[in-house]
């Protein structure tokens, strides 16, 4: 869309500060020259060229600013875009990035000119599945959920062993002291998880969502056990399944590339799912929980860990990370998750917070992110780049703001004997 910048009749950068009745906590330019906010600030956003303006007043809020950004419209000065934070934490001490109000937008529209009201098509990473604004009630079909996660997890392993380090694994580490290095915190995770699980050798552990397959690798390797890995994900598969066979655990260790739900076997000791459960869907628990139960021996363990919301309210994850990040990824609070495995027969025995931990974790993907920059975008491309450094820090300050948590939820199938084979008090903190 090609527009003469004659159509903009008052000054851009003018224009937008003008909804922030607080000020701007950076320093505002745009392409018709015009500027706005403090002239000493560390940081600089600068709207390049009318298509960036149009995504900005077609979509107000964060998935504008995202497609913008995505784009390359919207340049970032005195941060770098594999780790925006700094941008992220000033703008949310007190500049309002949320949609305006609709006489705040009409007012903008009228200085700007309703040209720009003609959305220019979105970026190419945006993800949104025609069918759903009609058949939203079909969300986490089999074949969906297998789009949803291929989009995101099959962008490129090359990729993602620069930004997750050599454990390649992407859920929430544990850091002993804030010193600890990612991998150290990342084998500290999958330690306590099979702690929590009571792993011993021989023990028969069903891992679903399994990612790279780090925790079906680490139970083998530190913990002889017998292991079966499942991810809707190709390139995760095959990875795993390599790295498998290059540590030597063919016997003990298996991941396949498939549906959770399509694993046959039976009468697991133990079920570890992390950082699956915010991809099912929550219609969908009955049956998530009610498939891990009966996948497990009496007597057997689950272990759930995944993200969650500070209460159990329904609310949307936001257009940025539903389009960009996690297509159809939804949140709830731990009690929501708790009560769902209860009403399955499960018995809750332990659960924990771990969301600082996970600000720690994404800070140091993050700095990878920032290392490998160049080779990063050589794999995936800017725009997918520049997505993964937003959502990272953005996701940083929203777990380091309580406003998303992290959650470990221990249960068991107790027998008819109401015996679960636990200690009297919890025996993994030792």
């Amino acid at each position: 869309m090609t527009l003469s910048p004659t159509s903009v009749r008052t000054p851009v950068a003018t224009a937008f500060a003008a909804l922030s009745p607080r000020g701007l906590p950076f320093r505002l330019t745009a392409f018709d020259g015009s500027s706005a906010g403090p002239v000493d600030a560390e940081l600089t956003v600068h709207l390049a060229n009318e298509r960036g303006l149009s995504y900005v007043v077609t979509a107000p809020g964060d998935l504008g600013m995202a497609r913008a950004y995505v784009a390359g419209d919207l340049e970032i000065h005195g941060v770098h875009p594999g780790d925006p934070y700094g941008l992220l934490e000033a703008v949310s001490g007190g500049f309002d990035a949320n949609a305006p109000s609709p006489a705040a937008l009409l007012r903008l529209v009228k200085q700007i000119g309703w040209t720009h009201l003609k959305p220019p098509p979105p970026p190419p990473q945006e993800h949104l599945p025609r069918w759903r604004r009609t058949l939203d009630g079909l969300r986490h079909t089999r074949n969906r959920d297998a789009v949803a996660i291929q989009r995101h997890y099959d962008v490129s392993n090359a990729f993602y062993e620069r930004v997750l380090g050599p454990s390649m694994t992407y859920t929430c580490a544990l850091y002993p002291t804030v010193d600890t290095t990612l991998e150290e915190a990342q084998t500290a995770k999958y330690d306590l998880v099979a702690r929590k699980l009571g792993l011993r050798p021989g023990t028969r552990l069903l891992d679903v969502g399994c990612g790279w397959g780090g925790m079906v690798r680490h139970a083998a390797r530190e913990y002889g056990v017998h292991v079966i890995g499942a991810t809707l994900s190709a390139q995760q598969a095959s990875w795993a399944q390599q790295a498998i066979e290059r540590e030597g655990l063919g016997d003990l260790a298996e991941v396949r590339h498939s549906d959770y739900r399509d694993v046959p076997e039976t009468g697991f000791d133990a079920i570890s799912s992390i950082g699956l459960t915010e991809h099912i869907g929550l219609r969908e628990y009955p049956a998530y929980f009610g498939f891990l139960h009966d996948r497990l021996r009496p007597g057997g363990r689950l272990l759930n860990h995944c993200i969650t919301r500070p209460d159990n309210t329904v609310a949307s994850t936001g257009a940025f990370i539903d389009r960009y990040v996690f297509p159809d990824g939804e949140l709830t609070g731990s009690g929501h998750i708790i009560s769902a495995m209860q009403d399955r027969g499960l018995e809750v025995r332990h659960e924990e917070n771990l969301r600082e931990h996970y600000s720690l974790t994404l800070a140091a993907w993050c700095r990878n992110l920032v290392t490998h920059w160049d080779e990063c975008v050589a794999d995936a491309g800017v725009g997918t780049a520049r997505v993964w450094g937003m959502y990272m820090a953005g996701s940083r300050l929203a777990f380091e703001r309580n406003k998303i948590q992290l959650h470990q939820v221990l249960a068991s199938r107790s027998g008819e004997d109401g015996v679960s084979g636990f200690a009297l008090r919890p025996d993994w903190a030792s």
